[in-house]
């Protein structure tokens, strides 16, 4: 008799109920829709209303996609998750966000590691590299502030960049594990402090931080993991709470007094301990099954080497809670099966949540190769006994999973990918006017014989009439050699490509448009985000060979580079037409002739973008992965200049802040304060006024009273590893010494 063996049925995790509607999304800005964003709103919203899984949103560059996503979002009124292929385009919807919906809460959720160097062994040299990373304070506290928000609110945008599909801890367990506290109601100091313990809050009578809670006598004081500058006051008169207050911990000074708090756990990774004895129990289980193995098949070094890590790691998880690449058994501590997937912040997500996919080109093939990255790492760390097998099932989520696990969805791209377009059957919205009135440039081809010196005679031409020109090449070594080319005959000229500094980077764009050279090279650099006015030709040499530089999204993007320009072109070199030259020109076209229609129609005149040079530096893109340090000038105030080791900078107030403290001068202390926290939101990229709090994600927030007269955050892009880079040490010394 043959039986049919069913197939495993994927693991869906249950979905949290929708919040009560108690807020509502609201868009606040002085525009409204223009152009074809009305119509582009309309379908959007249409198709999420008749229950639309995916749709995909086309806007070309300049066309305001982020404030038709926010437009969708206000009509919705759903909880979403916008999701960023990097923190740098993370940082800036999290800022273009922040000021459409400054009632809400607009929330940040990017990977917290300013640097992350993964635990992995290299067979070949028999070299074991150990997990080595620096946690960021300030983004750890903003996840936390994040994954209440959740929990707590309906109006909630969350910002997050693709890290967000790893594991960060049980949404049931960290929901759970909450410290409920109420004017008038009843706990006693012992119970407290216990429940604090267990919420991984550290008590700390002498240095209070973030993450931890002092005692004194029936006053206990706690400083929750997802507020920067505020903590909060529990009065007891016996066994009932007296008062709850929130004040500033540097100063002392009481903001507000309040009716109930709820205090969620330091960690994402919290485990009650009934919960972390019978993961023990099973952790030991799996060993000696994986240890039997390991010595049947003759691999006692391995054995050895697998017990001897994992007895200490059970060791200190018994003793202390916690471990050392403790994820490693999340597995266990998340009570979920072989295979299935971790918790991840979808989880979090309510059943009536809305996912928004930005640069989706870039966005959805990420998402896929992720999980297949940390695979290989961790098989080898299974095979040659450093992990357990059971470490696999600390990984990011499978495609398919993330498939699964995800909500209605909007692709937002201007050159959507093959995928997203597959799903929605080829249909999409479509945004391709822009409120300028400026349209796509119109493109030439011209044969690759002779490509340099006509190249040279249109830059020429473009030089004269006080424009600018962007040349991409294939290669560093074309670039250079290009560049030195036309150096030799006589035009200003520079070239852009990775093995340049970031900072640099800044300075060679900067210079572009103030005139300083007027021709910049590059390979890659010169597609998605760089914006420059002054731009009116873009020249793309070897158009024809097909690959990745030369594919239709690259054309696409490259030749969108002249769209700021009203007298901006294009100049293909090619001597055969490829399939991505064929659907590149074909589709500018078709963009090209809606937009002529349109201005046409309506009687607009495109006029080239006027944009202040300063301004450079205030774009994301350009700015990418900056750090602005001041001077020590502290009479005059801190001069903003960049370069300098910010963290050096941050580390020397801090100590004058202690100093001032100890000395009683709390008002310089604080002033001291106030500088450090603008500095730590430049580093991070989150250009914030110092002190300015997220106000829409802080638990209890309305019981405290608001600062007035402050701007909102504009996010800036984060650095690797926060730290600064000094051009000074590259240049020999220029600009030292300068006031």
């Amino acid at each position: 008799m043959n039986h049919i063996i069913p197939a495993a049925t994927p693991f869906l995790p249950p979905k949290r109920p929708a919040p009560p509607q108690t807020r509502r999304l609201q868009v606040v800005s002085p525009y409204e829709p223009a152009g074809d964003q009305p119509t582009a709103i309309a379908q959007l919203v249409e198709g999420l209303r008749q229950g639309e899984r995916d749709q995909v949103l086309l806007g070309v560059t300049g066309s305001g996609k982020t404030f038709s996503m926010a437009k969708v979002i206000e009509a919705q009124q759903r909880p979403t998750l916008i999701l960023a292929p990097n923190k740098t385009l993370a940082a800036q919807l999290y800022g273009e966000m922040k000021s459409f919906f400054p009632e809400n809460a607009v929330e940040y959720f990017v990977s917290y590691y300013d640097y992350y160097q993964p635990e992995a062994y290299v067979p070949r040299s028999d070299t074991y590299i150990e997990k080595d990373a620096q946690i960021n304070e300030q983004i750890d506290r903003m996840r936390h502030s994040a994954t209440q928000a959740l929990l707590e609110r309906n109006d909630v945008i969350i910002v997050a960049s693709v890290s967000c599909i790893y594991g960060i801890g049980s949404v049931e367990l960290y929901s759970n594990m909450v410290v409920k506290l109420q004017l008038g109601g009843r706990i006693a100091r012992e119970q407290l402090l216990k429940a604090l313990v267990e919420q991984q809050y550290r008590r700390n009578d002498a240095a209070f931080q973030r993450g931890t809670f002092r005692v004194r006598g029936e006053t206990v004081d706690i400083w929750p993991s997802h507020l920067e500058d505020r903590a909060w006051r529990v009065s007891l008169f016996g066994d009932e709470v007296d008062s709850l207050r929130e004040f500033d911990p540097l100063t002392g000074e009481i903001a507000g007094e309040m009716e109930s708090v709820a205090v969620y756990a330091n960690s994402h990774y919290v485990t009650p301990r009934p919960t972390l004895l019978q993961a023990i129990r099973d952790i030991r289980v799996e060993l000696k099954q994986t240890l039997e193995r390991l010595t049947a098949e003759g691999k006692l070094l391995e054995a050895q080497r697998l017990e001897q890590r994992t007895t200490f790691d059970l060791e200190m998880m018994e003793t202390t809670g916690s471990c050392k690449g403790i994820e490693n058994y999340s597995r266990y501590l998340s009570g979920r099966g072989p295979g299935q997937p971790p918790p991840t912040l979808f989880e979090y997500l309510p059943e009536n949540a809305l996912l928004v996919v930005d640069e989706s080109h870039v966005t959805v093939p990420q998402i896929g190769g992720m999980y297949r990255g940390d695979f290989a790492r961790k098989s080898v760390l299974t095979e040659f006994g450093f992990r357990l097998p059971s470490c696999m099932d600390n990984r990011p989520l499978k495609f398919e999973e993330w498939e699964s696990f995800r909500p209605d969805t909007i692709f937002v791209s201007a050159t959507p990918g093959g995928w997203e377009m597959e799903r929605t059957g080829g249909t999409f919205a479509e945004q391709v006017i822009r409120p300028t009135g400026l349209i796509d440039p119109p493109v030439e081809i011209r044969p690759v014989e002779g490509q340099v010196d006509d190249l040279l005679a249109e830059c020429r031409t473009v030089m004269g009439k006080g424009g600018r020109v962007l040349v991409t090449t294939l290669t560093k070594r074309m670039a250079e050699d290009l560049t030195e080319y036309m150096t030799e005959a006589g035009i200003k000229v520079r070239y852009l490509h990775s093995d340049v500094d970031t900072l640099e980077r800044i300075e060679i764009i900067r210079d572009l448009r103030k005139g300083v050279f007027d021709v910049l090279v590059g390979i890659n650099l010169l597609r998605e985000g760089l914006d420059i006015p002054e731009c009116a030709l873009v020249a793309i040499l070897d158009a024809d060979k097909e690959g990745f530089l030369r594919s239709t999204t690259s054309l696409i993007q490259t030749i969108g580079r002249a769209a700021r320009n009203a007298e901006g072109r294009v100049v293909l070199y090619a001597d055969r037409m490829t399939n991505s030259m064929r659907a590149a020109l074909e589709e500018t076209d078709r963009r090209r002739s809606k937009q002529q229609a349109y201005n046409a129609e309506h009687g607009i005149t495109p006029q080239t973008i006027r944009r202040q040079i300063s301004d450079v530096l205030q774009s994301v893109y350009e700015q990418d992965y900056v750090t602005v340090a001041p001077t020590a000038a502290e009479e005059d105030g801190p001069v903003e200049f960049v370069g300098k080791d910010l963290r050096a900078s941050i580390a020397e107030l801090e100590r004058k802040m202690r100093a001032a403290a100890a000395d009683l001068e709390f008002e310089t202390a604080a002033r001291l304060r106030d500088e450090i926290k603008r500095l730590e939101n430049m580093e991070l990229g989150l250009g914030a006024p110092a002190l300015e709090p997220n106000r829409a994600g802080r638990s209890m927030q309305e019981a405290a009273p608001r600062r007035g007269g402050k701007g909102e955050w504009k996010p800036k892009p984060l650095g690797p590893g926060g730290g600064g880079y000094d051009p000074e040490k590259k240049r020999g010394g220029r600009g030292r010494g300068k006031k």
